[in-house]
């Protein structure tokens, strides 16, 4: 079994060695020349795959993308050549929710707000705005939803439309996919128009896809009115609008969901799902393969509260970090690098937290805490 890998997929060998020869690539420089003896096809986001990359093979069973997203997978195709596919949904929704909590804390110092007095407004309900919602709500921070899938699926599904959304939130967090045709397309959902329908200090969070907003659009904008600003994806990555810096308060290189868990949930979900096409019983388990970390235990009193989960979760995971990486080495090793090179990043759960009467919220946040 010949199984072709991201270079960057972690854990990818310890994984599906036991499947067959495990051959790594370049994502962004792969050519069909290179997977023409591919069996398994393991890819991220920044590998488009169609008929142009998979031309020279014949023999391809699987293409798995350790990703939420699927917008760079031409399925239709996979599907007219009997190509089984799977994606990694959830794999790393906590990962991007800390990342949305760090930045609204980051934001919330910066203008002195009090988050429990603003609405945030969620665009986009699957596995990652319905963690986030969750979590808002256990720090008493009101929410207002908007999914239009959703809510034609589930009668009780507290919608908001769109345009109501954008008009009464105070924070906008993207969190949709990338669907350019249709009624629900959300390429370009901030545009001229809607970037103006916004409260002129709400600010807006992408840590969805770059196409959700018009970049252009967007700096012409913030030229014009700033509002608080954070984009961890960009429309044309790599070669991203490097003009819109300077109107970020945070800006990363698409990095929410690189969590140490997060990638390593994705490479295991698409074993798991490989051993069940295969017939093959599966032997790895990520939590044997997680490195211990550096901070493994943390004891607190009856005195935690609200207002003490952000040290704690600072002390996981700050977001500035990534912002000072951007800004400093984005001109000399450019977006991949940052990606490629990003530092080690270990979620919530990492982190357990004992006491007597731990409140019940801290599961709501993504954290491990035991009485």
């Amino acid at each position: 079994m010949q199984i072709y890998a991201d270079e960057n997929m972690p854990l990818v060998h310890e994984f599906f060695s036991q499947l067959g020869e495990v051959t790594t690539f370049d994502g962004r420089k792969v050519t069909a020349a290179q997977l023409s003896q591919a069996d398994i096809l393991l890819v991220r986001s920044v590998t488009p795959i169609g008929p142009a990359l998979l031309a020279d093979n014949q023999q391809l069973r699987f293409v798995g993308t350790a990703t939420i997203g699927t917008d760079h997978i031409d399925q239709a195709y996979l599907q007219r050549q009997n190509i089984t596919f799977s994606a990694a949904p959830g794999c790393n929704a906590q990962s991007v929710v800390e990342y949305v909590l760090s930045s609204m804390w980051c934001l919330a110092e910066r203008y002195q707000w009090q988050l429990t007095d603003k609405t945030v407004g969620i665009v986009g309900v699957g596995n990652i705005g319905g963690r986030l919602a969750r979590a808002l709500n256990a720090l008493g921070i009101p929410v207002l939803l908007c999914d239009p899938i959703r809510a034609a699926q589930e009668p009780d599904f507290p919608h908001t439309d769109f345009t109501t959304l954008c008009q009464q939130a105070d924070i906008v967090s993207l969190h949709t996919p990338m669907q350019k045709q249709g009624p629900n397309a959300t390429w370009h959902l901030f545009n001229d128009a809607t970037l103006a329908s916004l409260k002129p200090q709400c600010a807006l969070i992408n840590a969805s896809r770059g196409g959700v907003i018009d970049n252009q659009a967007l700096l012409a904008a913030q030229q014009q009115h700033r509002r608080p600003l954070v984009l961890d994806v960009w429309e044309q990555e790599p070669d991203i609008l490097q003009a819109l810096l300077p109107y970020c308060d945070i800006a990363t290189a698409h990095i929410a969901g690189h969590s140490v868990e997060g990638k390593a949930r994705g490479t295991e979900m698409l074993y798991q799902r490989c051993c069940e096409l295969l017939g093959v019983t599966p032997e790895i388990a990520l939590a044997a393969l997680l490195p211990r970390p550096a901070v493994e235990k943390l004891q607190i009193s009856a005195n935690f509260g609200l207002p003490d989960v952000q040290s704690v979760a600072r002390m996981l995971y700050d977001v500035r970090r990534d912002d000072a990486l951007l800004r400093q080495h984005l001109q000399q090793h450019g977006f991949d690098w940052l990606r490629k090179s990003y530092p080690a990043r270990r979620e919530y759960s990492a982190l357990q937290l004992v006491g007597q009467a731990l409140p019940a919220w801290l599961g709501q946040l993504g954290f491990n805490s035991q009485i």
